[in-house]
């Protein structure tokens, strides 16, 4: 099948009849009753049975409909891409972001790009470090912003800054707390964890095994964001990324980092055959800027 086979089927799917596929594509009908038959001459099997009036799909069909689908997704998509090259449009930045980057930092980047660059267009989405290889080999995005960088994987990456683990808690559990906290300071309140949370989390297990301190665990939290949030609940106090506790403050909420400080980088990581565009260079300029504030 050619991609104009490929076209008309997934017409004549989603539409249910050659005419309805022909209006879609703007085609004329006998050209798609054509194109269908000589589908299914190239494939040796039926794609569709006639009942009452309209095309049913077979079972084969239906099997054969999931590839098809991410074929034109595809194909719209390099379309779309084609367009805005034509029309001088800005470019396309698809970005991926640990969750706790992307509830300020990623947008404050994304907001300041956007006052001189109006025309860039973006694809921002989440990647949890579980999938970030994935996201990238699998062409879904084109940049993941994360903390730890894979070992031993085909990826390039660029540092954009630091950043560290910090006490999260409400003021009135602690309300002479020092400006930065000892890991004793945690013992004797009730503590959200966030052990299996990733790098992060196993960082700060591996520091509260070698001081060989006991917390009171009451909720194991898979997120720092779930953890921030029950934090504002007055279920107990946590310690989490800076960038999700800034993200999170409100009034009666406040963070201290630790001390020994517990840091950690921030990296944009690529594919090593894709490097990074003109475009998407610019973009973590900014993002660089924000998180040197943050």
């Amino acid at each position: 099948m050619n991609l104009r086979h490929i076209e008309i089927f997934h017409a004549v799917y989603v539409n249910g009849s050659v005419s309805g596929a022909a209006r879609a594509l703007n085609v004329s009908q006998p050209s798609v009753s054509k194109m269908l038959r000589h589908a299914e001459s190239l494939l040796g099997f039926q794609l569709f049975q006639r009942t009452n009036g309209r095309l049913v799909p077979t079972e084969d069909a239906h099997t054969l409909f999931t590839e098809v689908s991410e074929i034109q997704d595809r194909v719209y998509a390099l379309r779309e891409a084609g367009k805005n090259l034509r029309r001088g449009a800005g470019g396309m930045l698809r970005v991926s972001a640990l969750p706790s980057l992307a509830l300020q930092a990623l947008p404050t980047a994304v907001a300041q790009f956007l006052k001189t660059r109006e025309n860039v267009k973006f694809d921002l989405q989440t990647v949890h470090h579980d999938d970030l290889l994935r996201k990238l080999f699998e062409r879904e995005t084109d940049i993941a912003i994360a903390y730890e960088v894979p070992p031993a994987a085909p990826i390039d990456h660029k540092p954009l800054g630091e950043g560290e683990l910090v006490v999260f808690y409400r003021e009135q559990d602690m309300p002479d707390a020092p400006p930065r906290c000892d890991m004793r300071c945690l013992e004797g309140h009730r503590f959200i964890s966030l052990a299996t949370s990733g790098p992060m989390g196993q960082l700060f297990t591996q520091e509260v095994q070698r001081q060989g301190i006991v917390l009171d665990d009451v909720i194991l939290a898979r997120t720092f964001y779930i953890a921030a949030a029950l934090v504002q609940q007055g279920v107990g106090m946590t310690v989490v990324d800076s960038f999700t506790a800034q993200a999170s403050l409100a009034p009666g909420l406040a963070m201290r980092p630790l001390k020994p400080p517990i840091t950690f980088g921030v990296h944009a990581m690529y594919l090593h055959n894709r490097p990074l565009t003109a475009l998407a260079t610019d973009f973590l300029k900014t993002l660089r800027s924000v998180i040197d504030v943050a």
